[in-house]
């Protein structure tokens, strides 16, 4: 009997320890994205993704926590176990899909190239062949690039950091700069060191490479989590919430998911 009352108080104690696991979420994200995420004086984390995984974990009554980690390593991070979710700006894409499970898609931001004013640059093939764009590494805009431009004679440069690229850019390094056009506005042509430069051309279009929409990255089959988050987005899409987000961090750009 008291073999039997030791089992289920340890079965008791799992099961408590699991149900205690299952109201926390770790974020991993890229904190050198702004407006996306981004550290600011006070070196606390700042931004869109920032106060929508907040946001997003309040309504999933979770607490949540945040690992930084190179954009390229994100995925990587997430399979070995070091978060639970994405949360970094992440197109949910064909290519991804390979290796992981996405929530439904929470906004979508068009992908723009940016460059010096009167460059007479244009975001084709023919108009950038021998010049140099820069996109962050593991990024949409990476592909895109690659797929579309460098196979035409254009150079790409990758870079583990966007910041570094803007950095090129200013110093005449690169000519221009593939990127979500939230974070050219907000991150780069609002800014001092952006005075001169523009965006170059229409939005890039490719959904193959682009993808449906940014959501939240999920280890394979972790059905539960994906559930749990898919429900909370919901209610934050209902009251509003990603609507004014949008307009504080992105104004003017329409981030529905059509």
């Amino acid at each position: 009997m008291n073999k039997i009352k030791t089992l289920c108080l340890a079965l008791g104690m799992f099961s408590s320890f699991a149900s205690f696991a299952a109201t926390e979420l770790r974020y991993g994200v890229e904190a050198e994205y702004p407006p996306f995420e981004s550290r600011n004086a006070q070196g606390e984390l700042e931004g869109f993704d920032i106060e929508l995984g907040n946001a997003i974990c309040a309504a999933a009554s979770l607490k949540c926590s945040w690992v930084e980690s190179s954009f390229d390593t994100l995925i990587p991070g997430l399979t070995a176990k070091k978060f639970d979710a994405i949360n970094s700006a992440m197109n949910i894409t064909e290519q991804r899909r390979k290796s992981i499970d996405f929530t439904q898609p929470i906004y979508r931001i068009p992908s723009q190239l940016v460059g010096k004013e009167g460059s007479g640059l244009d975001a084709t093939a023919e108009a950038l062949k021998g010049k140099t764009i820069g996109v962050l590494a593991g990024s949409i805009q990476e592909t895109y690039a690659k797929e579309h431009w460098e196979k035409q004679g254009v150079e790409v440069v990758s870079y583990k950091d966007q910041n570094l690229a803007w950095g090129d850019l200013v110093n005449g390094r690169i000519d221009a700069t593939l990127v979500m056009s939230a974070a050219g506005q907000g991150g780069f042509l609002s800014k001092p060191q952006g005075k001169g430069f523009g965006f170059i051309g229409k939005p890039v279009v490719d959904d193959k490479i682009l993808g449906s929409g940014i959501g939240f990255g999920l280890r394979k089959g972790d059905e539960e989590t994906k559930k749990q988050l898919d429900a909370a987005i919901d209610k934050v899409r209902a009251d509003g919430t990603i609507t004014k987000l949008a307009a504080k961090f992105f104004p003017g750009i329409d981030v529905s998911v059509k």
